[in-house]
């Protein structure tokens, strides 16, 4: 049962400010609009909240015209994660693709720009960029949003990534602390464990978020992840030692903290998201991303309550939760300051950084072009391909409404293109493409094909078949090269299909790599 309090009350309004809820709906629903009037001081955007850009400026007006200096996040990192262009892929590459170019003054610009687009929609907070070495191949969750496995590589892009982001007024939220690159669970279904001593964790993981602070990060986010060498009891959303003990004081963090969203796994598993939301509060969290998989006013009501409920009975002090909902208004402010008056003194994001950038720029597709790589070699495509997208299930972070590909980029260079879609259900899948193509040349696009042995498989059995065989991997290019011609472009986004098609037709006479 909802407690009832007062729209006035202090406690209820610092309670409301520490949340960072979403909704359902292109427009926003009565409820949202009447918490943001009692002391909301956030809300989500996701995918399902976007059809166009001028369609998301007029919900974020619509918003604003309840509170002005309200913050609205999105998780828009590019590349495979995409929430403005969730229907059609992304128009900038993501961390892999960057990282594998490594010219920051390319991630600069491309953040810069993927700001500015974000800013034009009336979007002030950016959960990203994720700052996680994927120091293990095998993860499930991070893999191409990572800018790579080397801790200074990843340390140097967020740093730039950062730097560019918030020249253009918007903050961001460096991901996921203390690090998720070496899990092998994904914490939207169970709680991942990292089990390395502490010169590890600050040998590798923690050197990207030390050059994150130095950059000016506004936000940093915290993981679901248990690292029994700062806790064994508590994973990092929800302790002291790791969010107070560590990011505060020992690293010197003095922006905003948010939790990655409570309602996943790891934590309403273990916790329930009500206690989990005062534990992480107390632990020392600012604010509370929930509604990714939770959009509705009931949730909003429940979390508000734990934390109302908590301080009253001494659980939560009060100052505690007084603390966390003044950083959040705070960097309500710094949104605000930022776009009335441009970018900060000193902004490392300048024009001209980067081949492409300025208003209206295609620094994403120039950024995915140079993070090609090609082994071997084949002849310009001239003639209809079939193309045969080797598909697996997506994690929850990427979703599965975004297209991936290069069917489409393809059939746009050289029209009259085939595709086909097979899985690890298919039966013989090399004989049903070669079926399925007849006398067309053979494209098979692949993701992470190192994680699933069936796609290796059939990808040797498809070559054999058709030594012509050009092969795309879009996602960690772990596998061996295989196919006449192998195009790595070291992510997903709909500009990297553009680039390998651009590949595929103009052809090369040797490899590249």
């Amino acid at each position: 049962m909802t407690t009832l309090t007062s729209a006035t009350d202090t406690l209820t309004r610092d309670a409301l400010a520490v949340l960072q809820p979403g909704f359902t709906g292109t427009t926003a629903p009565d409820w949202v609009l009447r918490r943001v009037d009692e002391g909301l001081a956030s809300v989500a955007l996701f995918g399902r909240n976007v059809q166009t850009p001028e369609q998301v400026t007029a919900l974020t007006a619509q918003l604003r015209a309840e509170r002005e200096d309200l913050l609205v996040a999105i998780d828009e990192e590019g590349g495979d994660v995409t929430r403005l262009e969730v229907r059609t892929g992304s128009s900038f590459p993501g961390n892999l693709a960057l990282g594998y170019v490594d010219d920051v003054d390319l991630t600069r610009a491309v953040a810069q720009e993927l700001g500015r687009r974000l800013a034009e929609c009336g979007v002030n907070l950016n959960w990203a960029p994720s700052a996680d070495v994927n120091s293990n191949p095998d993860n499930p969750i991070i893999g191409v949003r990572a800018f790579g496995s080397d801790t200074g590589l990843v340390a140097r892009h967020t740093a730039a990534y950062i730097q560019g982001l918030q020249a253009s007024g918007v903050a961001a939220c460096t991901k996921h602390f203390p690090g998720h690159g070496d899990t092998a669970i994904d914490s939207h279904h169970a709680m991942p464990r990292i089990d390395v001593d502490l010169e590890t964790l600050h040998a590798r993981e923690l050197v990207p978020f030390r050059a994150a602070i130095e950059a000016g990060s506004k936000c940093v986010m915290s993981a679901h992840i248990l690292l029994p060498a700062l806790d064994p009891d508590r994973p990092g959303t929800v302790s002291p030692r790791i969010l107070t003990g560590l990011l505060r004081e020992e690293l010197g963090y003095d922006g905003l903290i948010v939790t990655d969203a409570v309602e996943m796994r790891a934590i309403a598993g273990t916790y329930g998201i009500e206690r989990g939301s005062v534990l992480a509060i107390a632990a020392g969290a600012d604010a509370l991303c929930v509604g990714g998989g939770l959009e509705d006013d009931g949730t909003v009501l429940r979390l508000r309550d734990a934390l109302v409920a908590a301080v009253r009975s001494g659980e939560l002090p009060e100052e505690r939760l007084a603390d966390a909902a003044a950083r959040v208004r705070a960097l309500a402010s710094w949104t605000r300051s930022a776009k009335e008056t441009g970018p900060e003194p000193g902004a490392a994001a300048q024009e001209g950084t980067a081949p492409g950038t300025g208003t209206g720029s295609d620094v994403g597709l120039v950024a995915a072009r140079r993070a090609v790589r090609v082994t071997g070699s084949a002849a310009p495509l001239t003639t209809p391909a079939h193309v045969a997208s080797f598909t697996s299930e997506s994690n929850i972070a990427v979703g599965d409404e975004t297209p991936w590909g290069v069917a489409v980029e393809l059939d746009r260079l050289v029209p009259g293109t085939e595709s086909g879609m097979y899985g690890g259900d298919t039966e013989d899948p090399a004989a049903a493409v070669a079926r399925a193509a007849g006398e067309r040349p053979v494209v098979v696009v692949v993701r992470d094909a190192h994680r699933h042995a069936w796609m290796g498989e059939a990808l040797d059995a498809l070559v054999a078949l058709r030594p012509d065989t050009v092969v795309v991997e879009m996602g960690l290019p772990q596998a061996p090269a295989r196919g006449a011609l192998h195009i790595a472009t070291h992510g997903a986004a709909r500009v990297c299909g553009r680039a390998a098609a651009e590949v595929i037709v103009k052809g090369t006479a040797g490899p590249t790599a």
